[in-house]
């Protein structure tokens, strides 16, 4: 038993070492986390989004992709990997996906709209380690946000009917906060708490980047669908500052993920894109310990800077530590960079963390 514990602690220093080396020297020798797409298409017809505007274009990772992405994770000790997409769940063959990972003993999450989390629920639980579902706000909000009817009520059926048989299982939420929902906030709250979710976590809309199927970027009356308008920001300011002051239970035991300040840094993002202050700023180190793979090879830092090769005709690893991404790390400034000031999603993982 003694000598296991010693090979345990001896691996773990080794993987602390390597990361460190990783954020020290922009060469990744340790990887803890890669997202995947498996599947382009999404079941969701989203305000805020425009990948099901792809749906006629579907695109996926096959097996293969996934056997050939394996060789890499093994050499870069990936511990998680994150279904993401599109809709992982319409992949024609995805559990066979999450076995190749298993098999590994790699730490699965799956990021989902949840409409078919019913239909799939007794598998999910023995082939993912835990899901985030996507939450936009009670029934009525939720519905409009999706353009999708009933998509919460099938939501809730799927969460529920996995707490019931699996209560220990880990279900969150996520829920991006723009011009439909930022009103019902606390509402959001109590329907994700209604639902049975172990935590919500908030963050704000991209409106400026060319990531989610968009081929050009939002012009001024595509944002205004989804940011927060110039004169409704003190209304936004008011409901957050309610919200600190009204749930600071689920602050203090973090069932809202965000603190405080990290959900105040919502309103300077929207009043920033007014021009009323600069962006927040963010410590991120995405894209040192994480990359992201499209259902069609394409390889990206993070989900929002340009791509940086293709699995299909590179390895991950050679494609993560290439000259090109070599030198978009070398490069990067997070203070100047436009894509990272205004970025909605960052990581910021440090070589002792668990992801």
């Amino acid at each position: 038993m003694d000598l296991y514990y010693t090979q345990m602690l001896t691996q773990s220093l080794i993987n602390t070492y390597k990361r460190y080396r990783s954020l020290q020297t922009d060469r990744i020798s340790s990887l803890p986390i890669v997202i995947l797409m498996p599947h382009s298409s999404c079941n969701c017809r989203c305000v805020m989004c425009d990948i099901w505007k792809g749906n006629k274009n579907t695109k996926q990772l096959t097996k293969k992709d996934f056997e050939v992405i394996l060789v890499s994770l093994e050499k870069l000790g990936t511990r998680q990997v994150v279904l993401s997409g599109g809709e992982a769940l319409l992949h024609s063959d995805f559990f066979s996906l999450c076995n190749i990972l298993q098999k590994e003993k790699i730490k699965i999450t799956l990021l989902t709209t949840g409409l078919t989390l019913r239909k799939h629920a007794d598998e999910l639980v023995h082939s993912v380690s835990d899901i985030i579902i996507s939450l936009d706000g009670d029934e009525t909000i939720h519905n409009q946000v999706r353009n999708i009817p009933g998509a919460y009520a099938k939501l809730k059926e799927g969460v529920q009917y996995i707490k019931s048989q699996h209560p220990q299982f880990k279900i969150t939420g996520r829920t991006v906060i723009h011009k439909m929902n930022y009103h019902i906030w606390p509402q959001i709250i109590e329907s994700a708490k209604d639902i049975g979710l172990d935590q919500i976590s908030f963050l704000p809309a991209d409106v400026s980047s060319q990531a989610f199927n968009r081929e050009i970027p939002w012009n001024e009356g595509r944002q205004d669908e989804v940011r927060i308008p110039k004169d409704e920001l003190p209304a936004l300011n008011s409901v957050i500052e309610g919200l600190i002051e009204n749930y600071s239970l689920e602050f203090a035991h973090r069932y809202i993920a965000e603190s405080p300040d990290k959900i105040r840094k919502i309103y300077a993002y929207y009043s920033a894109l007014e021009g009323l202050n600069d962006f927040p700023f963010k410590r991120c180190n995405a894209p040192w310990v994480s990359t992201v793979v499209e259902p069609d090879g394409t390889v990206r830092p993070c989900f929002f800077h340009e791509a940086i090769g293709n699995i299909r005709e590179h390895s991950l690893h050679d494609i993560l530590n290439g000259p090109r991404a070599l030198e978009f790390r070398r490069s990067l400034d997070m203070k100047t960079n436009i894509t990272c000031m205004k970025c909605v999603c960052y990581l910021n993982l440090q070589p002792r963390n668990n992801p």
